[in-house]
């Protein structure tokens, strides 16, 4: 399993932008951000801080890979490559 790279919530938010995500709205620092997939309208809220913990991006990761049908490896390597 590839080693999760270090991101801020700005950077999580676009590259979810970039995935075909919608920001509906922001309350303090986390974003709700929304998506129509084959498996029905997927809801997630991101938070917008400095530096996202670990497990938050964990957890954040492996719900939109099962929504979306992607590996989890494969949107972990896609993160990295746009964070650098």
């Amino acid at each position: 399993m590839p080693k999760l790279p270090q991101v801020s919530g700005e950077e999580l938010i676009k590259f979810l932008k970039r995935m075909g995500y919608k920001v509906i709205r922001q309350k303090g620092s986390h974003v709700r951000l929304r998506k129509k997939t084959p498996s029905g309208i997927h809801n997630i809220t991101g938070p917008f801080h400095r530096e996202i913990a670990k497990g938050t991006l964990s957890d954040i990761l492996s719900k939109i890979a099962l929504w979306n049908n992607i590996s989890r490896n494969e949107l972990i390597e896609k993160l990295k490559d746009k964070t650098k």
